[in-house]
């Protein structure tokens, strides 16, 4: 696989922007057969929880060996705290990761361009970030993933403690029910739409975001949206945790071609 850092000026945000991306090569080196169809590899958009960037899942995990065994093109953006949102008071993620990001990615990179080859995933904080993409566009995506993900919004941020940037993102958290920042509202909105995800979403019992894990994957089969829902029992929010899950879910990917 190549390894690429792309620096870029994003207009969405209005400052340089850093991506790591990991590409199918034509020769992926010993062990590892390269893809022989010609033609563009299928896509993952993996996202970062609140704590990390969008270096953090090649220092956890071994995603460029799993993604080189099914030839997937990995696309790894930063966010900082904005839970891929457009912040009330700061800048507008929700702009750049949903609509800027794939175009440059596509502008700069040969890539799939068919939703039935794009993908996206993350964990926490990412993990609502990629339930929220698929839940608004499901058009846009064949599959998306999260694990121990942050999916009830406002059920974290009641907790109060991520304090004022909660505030800077979203400003009065009694308005985020019933929005387009509302997972569950969402998944209701849209649950007719003609084309849609299939969706893996994944929690440890001993996590503390286990129990709105529970209560989003019994949403998301109420509301007709095929979902795998998978406990790991005694597992914490943890990246032994996360590392089995990212290579969980290309899998799935690979078994559905």
């Amino acid at each position: 696989m190549a390894f690429l850092q792309i620096q870029f000026f994003s207009a969405a945000l209005n400052v340089a922007s850093t991506v790591n991306v990991i590409m199918p090569e034509a020769n992926q080196g010993i062990g590892i057969e390269a893809s022989k169809d010609g033609r563009p590899p299928k896509v993952l958009y993996l996202l970062h929880g609140y704590s990390d960037d969008h270096s953090i899942w090649m220092r956890r995990t071994s995603v460029e060996r799993y993604a080189a065994k099914h030839n997937l093109a990995v696309i790894m953006p930063a966010v900082n705290h904005s839970f891929y949102c457009n912040e009330v008071y700061g800048e507008n993620y929700w702009d750049y990761v949903s609509d800027e990001l794939p175009r440059t990615m596509q502008r700069f990179l040969r890539l799939s361009d068919r939703p039935e080859d794009t993908y996206v995933a993350g964990l926490s904080m990412g993990g609502y970030g990629a339930m929220r993409l698929a839940l608004t566009y499901p058009d846009h995506y064949a599959g998306a993933a999260s694990f121990s993900g942050a999916v009830d919004l406002a059920g974290v941020l009641y907790q109060g403690s991520l304090g004022n940037a909660a505030h800077r993102v979203f400003g009065d958290l009694e308005e985020i029910k019933g929005t387009e920042y509302d997972t569950f509202h969402l998944m209701e909105k849209n649950a007719n739409a003609p084309r849609k995800p299939w969706l893996y979403v994944s929690c440890g019992t001993k996590d503390f975001l286990f129990d709105q894990h529970k209560a989003f994957v019994s949403a998301l089969r109420k509301n007709g949206w095929e979902v795998l829902g998978h406990e790991e029992p005694d597992v914490t929010h943890e990246w032994s945790f996360w590392d089995t899950q990212i290579q969980a879910f290309i899998e799935l990917i690979a078994a559905r071609e």
